[in-house]
């Protein structure tokens, strides 16, 4: 996986904790939507397996051939 790829799944990571922390703070305490949404981003970031399926190499290489596309 190159840098671009890395920096691009911080990014991603970045904006799932933040929409997740956003949405959820209008339900939840804000206390358990930062946590919420802290989880989200880490568990996409540090699994590449988004939500945990079991088709996780599939969704990998989607991602990897969507940055390959629109990254330079």
């Amino acid at each position: 996986m190159s840098l671009k790829f890395q920096i691009a799944d911080i990014l991603v990571g970045g904006l799932l904790a933040g929409i997740g922390t956003f949405v959820l703070g209008e339900v939840v305490a804000p206390y358990l939507a930062i946590a919420l949404g802290t989880f989200f981003a880490a568990m996409f970031y540090f699994s590449r397996n988004p939500w945990g399926s079991p088709n996780g190499d599939e969704y990998n290489d989607a991602i990897d051939d969507f940055y390959d596309r629109y990254l330079p």
